[in-house]
C-alpha cells in the first residue's frame, strides 16, 4: 500500500473521514468512490476554474483600465462606480452629473475613486468566497463552492445601477435590495420553499437546466471577460468572430482587423484546451489543474506576444501587483455601504430594486444549486431532493446578504464547481479546500488576480461539454416537455442568464400543457395531443410536501424534530420519528416501515421508468395489475412493472 492509499485510508477512518462521509468511513450513506487526496485535488481544480472571478467581479461592478496606449484612451468595463461620487463644477457645460465626459475636472479623481473600489471589491469577492464556499462543503457536505455569480453581477451592474450610477437604482440602495433580499431567501430556506421549488419543477425543465448551465460555460469560455476571446458581442449580428489582439477591438471589444490571430487565444485552445482534452481522455489525475497552470506560468513573463503583463499602463499596474506576491488590501469603501433610507422616493426605487432582485435570483440561485446537485450525483430520483438541501440552499441565501456587507452581488452556488466534480469531488472536503485557496488568496491576491482569463476559458468550455451530456435525458418524445426544454437550455447562453431561460421554460411548459388538459377536459378526452403517452409525469403534491420534515416533526410534537429526516420516516405515525423508533430497536431502516413479529402489509416499490410510462400512476387502468405484492411475515415482496 502507497503513501496515497495509507492517506486516504487513514483520512477515511478519522472524525473528518466520518463527517464527510468519505468511503471506508464505516458511515452508512458514505459517498461511494470517494478519496480525500482527489477531494482536494478536486477542490484546486474548482478554485483555478473559478480564480478570474476574484478580478472579473470587481471588474463588472467597479471598473478596471482596458490595456489601451494612454490614460487620455483608456476605455472602461460598463461599471456601477460603486459609492464614488462625481463632484462636477456647477459652471461645466454640457452638464456631466455621472462623470462620463473626459473633459470633465471631476473626471479623473471618479476614475482613481474608482480603481479604488476595484481593489476593494477584490478583497470582498476572495473573502465572501473563502466563507460561503467552506462553509458549504462543512455544513451541507456538497462540493459545490460559491461567489458572485456572473450573471447576477451583470445583471446588478448593467440593468439595476447602471454605468457610474445611472440606471434606476444607485448603488448604495441595490445594496440594501440584495441584504433584504438574502434575509428573505433565508426564511424561504427555513420554511423548505425553495427545496420545493426545486422539487416542484418539472423533469424535463431540471434537467435541460443543466445542460444549458454548461452552454452557458461554454459562452463565458469563449468571451474576452473570463474566456479566449474567440467571440463578442456585434452590432449587425449578435454575436462574431473574435480572435484579435486587443489594438485592432474597438471600443465596444469588436475586431476592426486580424481576427483569430490573437496568439493568448491560440495559447488558451491548444494549451488550456486540447492539452486538457488530452489529459481527461487518459484519465489523467489532475488534468484541470495541469492545463490551468501551464497557461499561466508561460503567460506570466512580460517579454512575450502571450504575456498577461504588456507594456501599457494597465500592464505595469497589473505587473507591480504581481510582484508584490503577497499583500492585503482592506476593504474601505464599500464595507457595509447600504443605503437604509428607503422611505420617501428611495422607497419606490427599492421596491423596483427587491422584486428585480428576488424574481431573477430566486431561479437563477435554486437552478445553479440544483444543477450542480444533480452534476455530482447527488438528486434522489425518488424524491428530486438530495442530501442536505435544507443547509445548503440556507448558506447560499445567508452569503447573499453578508456578500452585500463586502459591497458584492448577489453569491450563488458556481457552475465552475464542475471542473472539481470532474475531478471527482464528491463530498464537502472539495468545498471546503477551495474557500481555504478562496482564503489564501486574500493575501495572495496578486497571484491569483493575475491567472489570465485565456487560462481558464478552455476550461469552462470542457466543464459545459461535460454538462452537456444530460440532454439525452431529456424526454424528446413528447412535445409538451422537449419544447419548454429546448427554450431552457438555449435560452441561458443567449440571454446570459439562468433564470430567464428556466423562466422561459416554465412559462412555455404551463401555456402547452394546461391547454392541452383543458382541450382533454373540454373533449371529454376524445382529443388528446400525439404522443401523449410518452409525457413526464408531474404533479405539484410533490414527495415530502410543501414543508420540510422538520416543520412538520415540530408541530407534531416530537421530541428529536431536529435530526435529519427521511421520508420513508416521515409517514410513521407513532409520535416518536424513525430515529427513536430504531433506537429503541423496532423499525427497519431500509424501508422506514415499523415491523412487528405479527408482519405488515409492506408498502411495494414502484421499480419502473417514469418517462413514457404511465401504468405506474394511480388511476391507470393497469395500476394495480403489475404492481402485484403480498402481505408476507417480516420481509416484503416488491413487484416490477414492464420496461420499455
Amino acid at each position: 500500500m502507497g503513501w496515497v492509499e495509507k492517506t486516504n485510508t487513514a483520512v477515511a477512518k478519522s472524525v473528518v473521514g466520518r463527517h464527510f462521509r468519505l468511503e471506508f468511513s464505516g458511515d452508512r450513506r458514505e459517498r461511494k468512490g470517494s478519496r480525500f487526496l482527489t477531494e482536494v485535488r478536486a477542490g484546486l481544480a474548482t478554485f483555478f476554474a473559478m480564480a478570474y472571478i476574484i478580478s472579473v467581479n470587481a471588474s463588472i461592478v467597479a471598473s478596471k483600465l482596458s490595456n489601451l496606449e494612454s490614460f487620455s484612451s483608456t476605455y472602461f468595463s460598463s461599471d456601477t462606480g460603486g459609492t464614488c461620487i462625481c463632484e462636477t463644477p456647477p459652471d461645466f457645460f454640457p452638464k456631466d452629473p455621472y462623470c462620463t465626459n473626459e473633459n470633465n475636472p471631476a473626471y479623473a479623481p471618479y476614475i482613481m475613486c474608482t480603481q479604488q473600489i476595484n481593489r476593494d471589491l477584490v478583497t470582498g469577492t476572495a473573502a465572501i468566497s473563502a466563507l460561503t464556499s467552506f462553509c458549504m462543503g462543512l455544513f451541507a457536505n456538497m462540493p459545490i463552492a460559491l461567489a458572485p455569480g456572473m450573471g447576477l453581477n451583470a445583471y446588478f451592474t448593467y440593468q439595476v445601477v447602471g454605468f457610474h450610477g445611472q440606471g434606476l437604482v444607485p448603488y448604495r440602495l441595490a445594496l440594501t435590495a440584495v441584504f433584504v433580499e438574502g434575509l428573505i431567501f433565508v426564511a424561504l430556506s427555513i420554511l423548505g420553499l425553495r427545496q420545493w421549488l426545486a422539487r416542484a419543477i418539472p423533469s424535463s425543465l431540471k434537467i435541460a437546466s443543466g445542460a444549458g448551465i454548461g452552454l452557458y460555460l461554454a459562452l463565458i469560455g469563449l468571451t474576452y471577460n473570463a474566456g479566449i476571446g474567440a467571440i463578442t458581442g456585434s452590432t449587425d449580428d449578435p454575436l462574431e468572430l473574435a480572435g484579435c489582439i486587443p489594438s485592432h477591438r474597438d471600443v465596444n471589444g469588436i475586431c476592426t482587423s486580424g481576427k483569430m490571430r490573437n496568439p493568448t487565444m491560440w495559447l488558451g485552445i491548444f494549451g488550456g484546451g486540447i492539452f486538457t482534452a488530452f489529459l481527461m481522455m487518459y484519465r489523467i489525475k489532475g488534468a484541470i489543474i495541469a492545463g490551468i497552470l501551464l497557461v499561466s506560468i508561460i503567460s506570466w513573463p512580460r517579454d512575450s506576444s502571450v504575456t498577461a503583463f504588456p507594456h501599457t499602463p494597465l500592464g505595469d499596474s497589473s505587473f507591480d501587483f504581481f510582484k508584490k506576491v503577497v499583500t492585503f488590501h482592506p476593504i474601505e469603501h464599500v464595507l457595509g455601504a447600504q443605503d437604509w433610507n428607503i422611505t420617501g422616493s428611495n422607497g419606490g426605487q427599492f421596491a423596483v430594486a427587491l422584486i428585480t432582485f428576488l424574481y431573477v435570483d430566486i431561479l437563477d440561485c435554486t437552478g445553479t444549486l440544483y444543477s450542480m446537485a444533480r452534476f455530482c450525483g447527488a438528486i434522489d430520483e425518488d424524491t428530486g431532493d438530495f442530501e442536505g438541501s435544507a443547509v445548503a440552499y440556507l448558506i447560499d441565501a445567508m452569503g447573499i446578504t453578508i456578500g452585500s456587507l463586502f459591497g458584492c452581488p448577489p453569491v450563488t452556488a458556481f457552475i465552475e464547481s464542475g471542473a472539481g466534480i470532474s475531478e471527482g469531488g464528491a463530498t464537502g472536503i472539495t468545498a471546503c479546500v477551495t474557500g481555504l485557496c478562496f482564503f489564501v488568496s486574500i493575501f495572495f491576491a496578486p497571484i491569483f488576480a493575475s491567472i489570465p482569463s485565456w487560462a481558464t476559458g478552455c476550461t469552462l468550455i470542457l466543464v459545459g461539454a461535460m454538462m452537456a451530456r444530460a440532454c439525452t435525458d431529456i424526454n424528446w418524445r413528447y412535445i409538451g416537455d422537449s419544447i419548454p426544454a429546448f427554450l431552457t437550455l438555449a435560452v441561458m447562453p443567449f440571454t446570459y442568464s439562468i433564470a430567464y431561460g428556466l423562466i422561459t421554460g416554465i412559462v412555455t411548459y404551463i401555456i402547452l400543457n394546461v391547454g392541452a388538459w383543458l382541450i382533454a377536459k373540454a373533449s371529454g378526452g376524445r382529443i388528446m395531443p400525439h404522443d401523449y403517452e410518452h409525457k413526464d409525469y408531474w404533479t405539484y403534491k410533490v414527495r415530502g410536501g410543501l414543508l420540510p420534515g422538520w416543520v412538520k416533526r415540530l408541530f407534531q410534537g416530537k421530541r428529536d424534530f431536529w435530526r435529519e429526516w427521511d421520508f420513508d420516516a416521515e409517514e410513521l405515525t407513532s409520535r416518536d420519528s424513525y430515529a427513536m423508533a430504531k433506537k429503541n430497536g423496532d423499525g427497519d431502516r431500509a424501508s422506514g416501515i415499523s415491523i412487528s413479529a405479527a408482519g405488515v402489509g409492506a408498502m411495494p416499490m414502484l421499480n419502473t421508468v417514469i418517462t413514457g410510462d404511465r401504468n405506474w400512476e394511480p388511476g391507470h387502468p393497469q395500476y394495480g395489475v403489475e404492481l402485484g405484492h403480498e402481505n408476507m411475515v417480516g420481509e416484503t415482496r416488491f413487484g416490477s412493472s414492464s420496461r420499455r
